[in-house]
């Protein structure tokens, strides 16, 4: 079970993290949200232009998005990934959920030139609240270690946040460079 199953999404506003990363997609982007819950992430997304997907098991919390965006009804820790094969997004959204299995999926879903807006709980969390099973908090570092390789880190934090309620959060916003783009170097 993920920390997703024992913790509904429940906050109403969209967390700053993805509203920063997110905020400079162009209207038309699609956008999947995995995990998503009631939608907060959704209907944020949705109400800037962008064309969202949002997955999650919970078909109850799903059914009030279907006017802003495509819902899948799907178990992604049980079940085979819900997409077509080849499937990308200019932005995958996660939020509040781990499951280390989906990372390989969930990075492949990244176009060239989209990005990974990634949020979810971390080790010391266990001090302050749920979820506190290790199972469903990133050791340090493991954001920054799933993407490596893949995709180009351009924001990452890790660290207690005070509200809306105490929490030690991992996040990462990584892009997928085009094919035939060099990223910059930069003077240290």
């Amino acid at each position: 079970m993920s920390a997703a199953a024992s913790e509904p999404h429940t906050l109403a506003a969209p967390s700053p993290w993805v509203v920063r990363w997110a905020a400079e997609l162009p209207a038309g982007a699609s956008v999947l949200d995995v995990a998503c819950g009631s939608g907060r992430h959704v209907r944020w997304l949705a109400a800037r232009g962008l064309r969202v997907t949002g997955i999650d098991r919970d078909a109850a919390a799903l059914s009030g998005l279907a006017s802003v965006a495509q819902t899948i009804v799907a178990d992604i820790e049980e079940n085979p990934w819900p997409l077509p094969a080849g499937a990308t997004f200019d932005a995958v959204v996660v939020t509040n959920y781990l499951h280390r299995p989906l990372w390989p999926r969930l990075l492949a879903a990244v176009a060239p030139g989209g990005r990974l807006i990634y949020e979810t709980f971390a080790a010391g969390n266990e001090t302050v609240g749920k979820p506190s099973n290790p199972a469903f908090l990133l050791a340090p570092g493991e954001l920054l270690d799933a993407v490596r390789g893949q995709l180009r880190v351009i924001g990452y934090e890790d660290g207690f946040l005070a509200s809306p309620r105490e929490a030690y959060v991992q996040r990462v916003c990584a892009v997928r460079q085009p094919a035939g783009v060099v990223a910059p170097r930069y003077a240290l």
